[in-house]
């Protein structure tokens, strides 16, 4: 028995599944917590699309991937306040 008729949709590209979403929620929530602490003005970014794309898809997470996108978006206000202040993208906790 042949199939003739494709799995795919028509537009060519593969259905997102529910751990999709839910991993592009997750994944945002992780980067833009460790965007906190270090590399912000790269993790930061990348959490904040993250979490736009999981929210767009429906995702099951959206607590999860609405903290993502809070804290993505923290990342960088983080940045421009310590280039304001100190002139650098880096800080300590003793000085």
């Amino acid at each position: 028995m042949r199939l003739t008729e494709s799995s795919r949709p028509a537009t060519g590209r593969r259905p997102t599944g529910r751990r999709d979403t839910e991993g592009m929620a997750v994944a945002s929530f992780v980067l833009g917590l460790v965007g906190l602490l270090v590399l912000n003005f790269v993790l930061g970014p990348i959490a904040i699309v993250l979490a736009t794309m999981a929210l767009r898809r429906n995702t099951p997470r959206r607590s999860r991937a609405l903290l993502g996108l809070g804290l993505g978006i923290a990342d960088i206000v983080l940045l421009v306040v310590l280039i304001a202040v100190n002139g650098t993208t880096s800080w300590g906790v003793f000085g």
